[in-house]
């Protein structure tokens, strides 16, 4: 094997720092877009987000090109990238299809979470219910475990990626403004648990279904109030 010289060791090595600096810029940028610190409209300077991020502007344009190739983020005539501003239609038809890939994904996942990681989630999710806080940041982590273990333990890795870019396009929709969700959310997780549990197939698709579409709704009567 032909041994590597200094010159392409270090190339290697710079490339590689790149990617992990792409990969964080990419990170960050999605929990700023997800936590509404730049809401629907924000137009993205890519210098302006690499002093922000404290890094270079290749990998701080490399994480923009990967969240316009998500859908979170798009672009506008003369080349400006501004945040997304979801339609209600879109945010039907995106909750349309995450209720028949959820309930596939649990359905398959049915028997393959063990016991330990449920209870803990479940014990996570009281512990928020009796907090009683709408807007702590744990609503969002316990959502985000919820799903992805759910899809994850599918183990259909295409499915799981499906649901995981769908579930992003829906978290980009404000629930700050459905608070009277808090509680129901959270029941509605618990009831899920319940049935994977039980090792109920059925139940637990029923219960996801019943989620999304009780999410749905609530989007729905939210955004005819605006």
């Amino acid at each position: 094997m032909k041994a590597l010289d200094a010159s392409q060791y270090t190339s290697g090595l710079n490339a590689r720092r790149e990617q992990s600096l792409g990969q964080m810029a990419y990170e960050r940028l999605l929990d700023m877009l997800i936590r509404r610190e730049m809401p629907a409209g924000t137009v993205l300077h890519e210098r302006r987000l690499a002093e922000l991020l404290d890094i270079s502007r290749t990998p701080t344009r490399e994480a923009m090109s990967r969240l316009e190739t998500e859908g979170l983020i798009e672009r506008r005539p003369g080349g400006v990238l501004v945040v997304k501003e979801f339609s209600l239609r879109e945010l039907v038809e995106i909750l349309h299809v995450r209720r028949v890939l959820e309930r596939e994904s649990v359905t398959l996942a049915t028997g393959r979470i063990p016991e330990a990681e449920l209870d803990a989630l479940k014990a996570t999710i009281e512990g928020l219910l009796a907090a009683g806080d709408p807007d702590s940041p744990g609503n969002w982590e316990v959502d985000q475990r919820f799903h992805d273990l759910i899809a994850e333990r599918s183990n259909n890795a295409i499915l799981a990626k499906t649901i995981r870019d769908l579930r992003l396009k829906t978290q980009m929709f404000n629930l700050s403004r459905m608070p009277e969700r808090f509680e129901p959310v959270h029941r509605e997780h618990l009831a899920v648990i319940a049935a994977l549990r039980a090792r109920d197939a059925a139940a637990a698709a029923a219960a996801i279904e019943a989620h999304l579409e009780n999410f749905k709704q609530g989007i729905i009567r939210r955004l005819s109030e605006i």
